[in-house]
């Protein structure tokens, strides 16, 4: 097995993860490396919607905004810290400005003014976009500034386990390619874990293919999680996966459902039973903007879509497909829509004319986006289905994005549980950054003398090793286990959930983790998929331990997920929960959950003397969890 020891590893090269790196680079913490399983195979690369939305403080014209005004709108959906909103929203425009210095293309008027639009869970005109692809443009600019730095990327490197030695994070083993004999371990001050989001727990998920996550990794060492519950659902194209969200609804597409060959019984299903066309285009409307299930917005708002599509492909097992080619039968005369509906085609000159015309005077990239996927609106619908999309929650870090439990180790990007209940749409792009610039910042000023016992990481590698190469010699199918463990997040875990299914779920999941510690997997076709297995296992059923002891405790129905009765009615929220914070760790096969006060928004009025006299004696570094 191949050694290497640094200062700083950064594992993962997402949009959180290269900020990291170039970070580092640019603070002068030259002793780091990144490993990933390739640049362009991450979620940030390879997603985005039909304007990928960045969310940050309001940069244009006269409406009046503030830090502490945006951290409130982090910190009131429910269950978020008040520290980590306030942190989040102060380094916005530093993160958002960096992007931009960096070429990534985000729009302003002649007088450099950033202009923004609404989004879901957003007060105010926040969110800004530079097309479907804005987390692709983001990597690729971060890509091309840390290449210029001369740092050093591995990649074809899949994480196999992290090294924990003294209670601390020292550095990771990784399998080289898909060689099951070749082994390297990079022994580490500093952990930068970024490995995104649990993209492979759900059988119906808009995450990319090629993302899987790596979030059980840090949960089998002892990571502590916060708010694994709190999940996003939405409609989702399933032949290319992509958010149909933003425009592709504000343009009114026909809903179409079919039988299974894709053809027959076609029908406008929305309209069973005759509904009010004009309130129910409003809601395909608004479902451009509020594109999460939301029970709140059920079964009066636009969340009714969600429902809807849901009962036809998985209760009647039926085929459903947007389609832009033509006005729906039951289309209304515009006076009929909603003012809000009215006044946006309205305003961007699309009242007339189809939904695909709509669509290409609105957003034309977002046709090129699919035809680029070999999709073409012009020729053919779109098929949908409600798909698992993001994880508001993730592992535990301070306001300097460092493991609550687990020193050294730094949960960036998805991986960290920064969100609450729901968050405002793109807000997950500005926590990454920002969650990248406070844990190197944290790195250069605190940690960058050596503390790790190297001999004694050394050997917890090696014993690492032997274990993986036992379990990489076992007889059980790693594709079967992966398509029962995503059928059953999926069915149990999605955004309906039922106690006694939860319970069950929670049982057959434990009974997984035991067989596959003990058997193994055959790794002849695949030794790297083995170990993506060995991270989503544990994984999901931390996922659903954590998910049944939020519903047993009453919390109720909330965010993108509804528990549900015998009868498949909604249980109310308990508002009280929304002032709590669910944290999860996994310890010795045991998962315990327990519920903390919210740390509220921090009260901040200070004088400039002593603020500058604790920065220069470097005491905002300390009491980061406080």
């Amino acid at each position: 097995m191949e050694v290497r020891k640094v200062n700083t590893l950064v594992i993962g090269s997402g949009a959180a993860g290269l900020c990291a790196a170039l970070r580092l680079q640019a603070l002068g913490v030259k002793d780091s490396l990144l490993v990933t399983e390739g640049v362009h195979m991450g979620t940030s690369i390879n997603t985005g919607s039909d304007k990928q939305t960045y969310y940050k403080l309001g940069l244009y014209g006269k409406e009046p905004d503030s830090l502490y005004d945006l951290a409130s709108s982090l910190f009131e959906p429910g269950a978020v810290h008040g520290d980590l909103a306030l942190t989040e929203a102060a380094l916005s425009v530093r993160c958002f400005h960096h992007l931009v210095d960096l070429g990534v293309p985000f729009p302003c008027d002649g007088f450099g003014q950033y202009i923004g639009y609404k989004t879901d869970h957003d007060p105010r005109r926040r969110a800004t976009s530079c097309g479907p692809y804005t987390s692709r443009e983001m990597c690729l600019a971060l890509l091309d500034a840390l290449k210029k730095t001369g740092m050093e990327i591995l990649e074809k490197r899949t994480l196999a386990e992290l090294v924990k030695v003294d209670g601390r994070c020292g550095g990771a083993l990784f399998l080289n390619g898909e060689d099951k004999n070749s082994f390297s371990c990079i022994l580490a001050e500093n952990t930068v874990f970024a490995v995104g989001g649990p993209g492979g727990l759900y059988q119906a998920s808009v995450y990319p293919a090629c993302h899987t996550g790596a979030i059980g990794a840090a949960l089998k060492i002892g990571a502590k999680a916060r708010n694994l519950p709190e999940s996003q659902f939405g409609l989702a194209s399933i032949r290319f996966r992509w958010n149909v969200s933003g425009t592709y609804m504000q343009v009114l597409p026909r809903f179409l459902s079919t039988e299974k060959d894709g053809k027959s019984h076609e029908r406008e299903f929305l309209f069973d039973g005759n509904g009010d066309a004009g309130k129910i285009h409003s809601l395909i409307f608004l479902k451009g903007y509020q594109w999460p299930f939301d029970v709140k917005k059920y079964p009066d708002g636009s969340s009714w879509i969600d429902m809807k599509v849901y009962e036809e492909t998985v209760l009647k097992g039926r085929r459903v497909f947007l389609d832009f080619r033509t006005a729906s039968a039951h289309a209304p005369a515009m006076d009929a829509l909603s003012p809000e509906a009215k006044e946006y085609l309205s305003r961007s000159g699309a009242c007339s004319g189809t939904p695909l015309e709509r669509l290409s005077k609105m957003n034309p990239s977002a046709i090129e986006l699919y035809r680029e996927h070999g999709i073409d609106l012009a020729k053919e619908p779109l098929e949908i289905a409600l798909c698992a999309q993001h994880n508001n929650g993730g592992l535990a870090g301070d306001r300097f994005w460092q493991s609550e439990n687990v020193p050294h180790l730094f949960p960036i990007g998805e991986v960290n549980g920064s969100h609450g209940i729901c968050r405002p749409g793109g807000s997950a792009l500005n926590a990454g950054q920002v969650g990248a610039f406070r844990a190197s910042e944290y790195i250069f000023h605190c940690c960058q003398k050596p503390t790790l016992d190297m001999e004694k990481a050394e050997r917890e590698a090696e014993r690492l090793l032997r274990d993986v190469e036992r379990r990489l010699k076992g007889s059980r199918s790693w594709r079967t286990d992966r398509q029962n463990l995503q059928k059953r997040m999926t069915e149990c875990a999605g955004h309906l959930r039922n106690i006694a299914k939860l319970r069950a779920a929670v049982s057959e999941a434990e009974q997984m983790v035991k067989e596959v510690t003990l058997q193994g997997y055959r790794s002849d076709d695949s030794p790297r998929q083995c170990l993506i297995n060995f991270h989503l296992v544990p994984a999901h059923f931390v996922y659903l331990k954590s998910i049944l002891f939020q519903a047993e405790s009453g919390a109720g129905s909330r965010g993108s997920a509804a528990i549900t009765d015998e009868r498949g009615r909604f249980l109310p929220e308990d508002l009280s929960f929304r002032k709590k914070v669910l944290e999860t760790v996994l310890d010795n096969g045991t998962v315990t959950s327990r519920f903390v006060p919210v740390r509220p928004l921090p009260e901040t009025d200070g004088w400039f003397e002593n603020v500058w006299r604790e920065f220069r004696e470097g005491r905002i570094y300390e009491n980061a969890s406080l």
